[in-house]
């Protein structure tokens, strides 16, 4: 898929949101500047915040419940994570049982932590535009949208 605006990347995280639910992992990969955050900019908006989401990358996690959305969601960047052991502070594993949880930078832990996740890679075109390519788990198959 080939995202030539910021408009088109909002739209896919809107997608992604009439898709996504409580247990899912959406994890978003790509260099600095690829979009990671806008996708998930979209996708909460579609789940009901107003405003604009801030990008967690000092915070690392960014929590958002209802009412402020249809149903728990922890924005996530693992950025600034020096070696996945930090990672086990976060809770994110017990988080799953109830929340959506939307990771940035998710090959700091490797991919075999994120094994049923709808993993979503970007990458900048020489001429600016984004191409997302998706590895599409069991579980997302029945609800993936074609490219």
């Amino acid at each position: 898929m080939i995202l030539t605006s910021l408009d088109q990347s909002l739209e896919l995280g809107r997608k992604l949101a009439e898709l996504a639910r409580p247990g899912d992992v959406i994890a978003l990969s790509g260099p600095l500047g690829a979009g990671k955050t806008s996708i998930a900019r979209g996708l909460l908006a579609a789940l009901g915040l107003e405003g604009e989401a801030p990008s967690p990358s000092f915070a690392i996690v960014q929590p958002y419940e209802p009412p402020e959305v249809r149903f728990p969601v922890l924005h996530v960047d693992l950025y600034r994570l020096d070696a996945p052991e930090e990672a086990e502070e976060l809770g994110l594993d017990d988080a799953r049982y109830d929340s959506l949880l939307i990771v940035e930078w998710p090959e700091r832990l490797g991919e075999a932590a994120w094994h049923d996740a709808l993993w979503l890679s970007l990458d900048v075109a020489p001429d600016g535009a984004r191409v997302l390519t998706a590895k599409v788990p069991a579980a997302w198959k029945d609800r993936w949208f074609p490219t």
